[in-house]
Protein backbone atom coordinates (compact mmCIF):
# COMPACT_ATOMS: atom_id res chain seq x y z
CA UNK A 1 0.00 0.00 0.00
CA UNK A 2 1.10 3.29 -0.46
CA UNK A 3 1.44 6.28 1.95
CA UNK A 4 -0.36 9.39 1.26
CA UNK A 5 -1.48 13.13 2.98
CA UNK A 6 -4.42 14.74 2.21
CA UNK A 7 -5.34 18.17 3.51
CA UNK A 8 -8.89 19.38 2.46
CA UNK A 9 -10.57 22.84 3.30
CA UNK A 10 -14.19 22.81 4.23
CA UNK A 11 -17.06 25.52 3.90
CA UNK A 12 -17.04 28.07 6.96
CA UNK A 13 -20.46 27.80 7.56
CA UNK A 14 -20.81 23.90 8.40
CA UNK A 15 -19.81 23.66 12.34
CA UNK A 16 -16.89 21.97 13.79
CA UNK A 17 -18.50 18.57 15.02
CA UNK A 18 -20.10 18.23 10.91
CA UNK A 19 -16.49 18.84 10.22
CA UNK A 20 -15.49 16.04 12.17
CA UNK A 21 -18.33 14.60 10.98
CA UNK A 22 -17.21 15.03 7.18
CA UNK A 23 -13.77 13.65 8.45
CA UNK A 24 -14.94 10.28 9.84
CA UNK A 25 -16.97 9.87 6.84
CA UNK A 26 -13.91 9.73 4.38
CA UNK A 27 -11.89 8.40 6.90
CA UNK A 28 -14.24 5.56 6.54
CA UNK A 29 -14.07 4.89 2.80
CA UNK A 30 -10.72 4.78 3.45
CA UNK A 31 -11.06 1.84 5.95
CA UNK A 32 -13.69 0.15 3.45
CA UNK A 33 -10.89 0.14 1.07
CA UNK A 34 -8.54 -1.59 3.04
CA UNK A 35 -6.53 1.31 4.20
CA UNK A 36 -6.08 3.06 7.41
CA UNK A 37 -5.88 6.91 8.77
CA UNK A 38 -3.14 7.36 11.05
CA UNK A 39 -3.83 10.94 11.87
CA UNK A 40 -6.13 13.22 12.01
CA UNK A 41 -5.30 17.16 11.92
CA UNK A 42 -8.08 19.75 12.35
CA UNK A 43 -6.11 22.92 11.64
CA UNK A 44 -9.27 24.88 12.43
CA UNK A 45 -11.22 28.03 10.87
CA UNK A 46 -8.55 29.70 8.92
CA UNK A 47 -8.44 32.59 6.29
CA UNK A 48 -8.27 31.48 2.70
CA UNK A 49 -5.78 33.71 0.67
CA UNK A 50 -8.98 34.32 -2.22
CA UNK A 51 -12.39 33.17 -2.60
CA UNK A 52 -13.05 29.83 -3.58
CA UNK A 53 -16.78 29.47 -4.18
CA UNK A 54 -17.97 32.78 -2.64
CA UNK A 55 -16.10 31.74 0.52
CA UNK A 56 -13.25 33.60 2.40
CA UNK A 57 -12.71 31.13 5.66
CA UNK A 58 -12.44 27.68 6.00
CA UNK A 59 -12.03 24.24 8.39
CA UNK A 60 -9.02 23.35 7.58
CA UNK A 61 -8.14 19.36 8.00
CA UNK A 62 -4.90 17.53 7.60
CA UNK A 63 -5.45 13.38 6.82
CA UNK A 64 -2.25 10.68 6.69
CA UNK A 65 -2.94 7.83 4.79
CA UNK A 66 -1.73 4.30 4.40
CA UNK A 67 -3.83 2.86 1.55
CA UNK A 68 -4.29 1.35 -2.03
CA UNK A 69 -5.12 3.94 -4.84
CA UNK A 70 -8.63 2.67 -5.47
CA UNK A 71 -9.71 3.54 -2.27
CA UNK A 72 -8.03 6.84 -2.03
CA UNK A 73 -9.90 7.95 -5.44
CA UNK A 74 -12.82 6.51 -4.23
CA UNK A 75 -12.23 9.33 -1.33
CA UNK A 76 -11.50 11.92 -3.81
CA UNK A 77 -14.26 11.07 -5.76
CA UNK A 78 -16.82 11.42 -2.74
CA UNK A 79 -14.96 14.91 -1.78
CA UNK A 80 -15.63 16.08 -5.40
CA UNK A 81 -19.29 15.30 -4.66
CA UNK A 82 -19.90 16.80 -1.53
CA UNK A 83 -20.76 20.17 -1.75
CA UNK A 84 -18.91 20.79 1.91
CA UNK A 85 -15.67 20.35 0.28
CA UNK A 86 -14.01 23.65 -0.71
CA UNK A 87 -10.58 22.41 -1.77
CA UNK A 88 -8.54 19.24 -1.77
CA UNK A 89 -4.80 18.18 -2.14
CA UNK A 90 -4.24 14.61 -1.55
CA UNK A 91 0.04 14.06 -2.60
CA UNK A 92 1.62 10.54 -2.18
CA UNK A 93 4.45 10.89 0.49
CA UNK A 94 7.89 8.23 0.97
CA UNK A 95 6.84 8.35 4.49
CA UNK A 96 4.51 9.89 6.71
CA UNK A 97 5.15 12.31 9.52
CA UNK A 98 5.37 11.78 13.19
CA UNK A 99 4.35 13.91 15.61
CA UNK A 100 2.52 16.95 14.41
CA UNK A 101 2.42 18.30 11.67
CA UNK A 102 4.16 21.66 10.87
CA UNK A 103 1.13 24.05 11.10
CA UNK A 104 0.08 22.61 14.37
CA UNK A 105 4.17 23.35 15.60
CA UNK A 106 3.87 26.77 14.50
CA UNK A 107 0.24 27.06 16.52
CA UNK A 108 2.65 25.85 19.64
CA UNK A 109 6.02 27.67 19.07
CA UNK A 110 7.20 29.33 22.37
CA UNK A 111 10.81 29.15 21.76
CA UNK A 112 10.51 32.36 19.45
CA UNK A 113 12.41 35.36 21.45
CA UNK A 114 9.11 37.80 22.86
CA UNK A 115 9.64 40.91 21.85
CA UNK A 116 11.48 43.07 23.78
CA UNK A 117 13.30 39.78 25.03
CA UNK A 118 16.15 40.04 22.48
CA UNK A 119 19.94 41.39 23.16
CA UNK A 120 19.83 44.55 21.12
CA UNK A 121 20.96 47.75 22.71
CA UNK A 122 18.17 50.14 23.14
CA UNK A 123 18.23 53.56 21.49
CA UNK A 124 17.62 55.42 24.73
CA UNK A 125 20.63 57.88 23.50
CA UNK A 126 17.61 60.11 21.61
CA UNK A 127 16.85 62.06 24.37
CA UNK A 128 20.81 63.60 24.09
CA UNK A 129 19.88 65.04 20.58
CA UNK A 130 18.20 68.08 18.91
CA UNK A 131 15.17 67.61 17.46
CA UNK A 132 14.98 68.21 13.91
CA UNK A 133 12.44 69.90 12.94
CA UNK A 134 10.79 69.53 9.36
CA UNK A 135 9.94 72.80 7.19
CA UNK A 136 7.19 71.92 5.01
CA UNK A 137 8.24 71.01 1.73
CA UNK A 138 7.99 73.73 -0.94
CA UNK A 139 6.37 72.55 -4.10
CA UNK A 140 7.99 74.03 -7.33
CA UNK A 141 6.40 75.80 -10.24
CA UNK A 142 2.62 75.10 -8.80
CA UNK A 143 0.52 78.04 -9.01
Amino acid sequence: MSLYECVFIARQDISAPQVEALTEELSNIIVQGGGTVSKKEFWGLRNISYRVKKNRKGHYVLLNIDAPSAAVKEMERQMSINEDVLRTLTIRVEELEEGPSAMMQSKTRDDRPRRGDDDRPRRDDREDRPRRDREPRRVEGGE
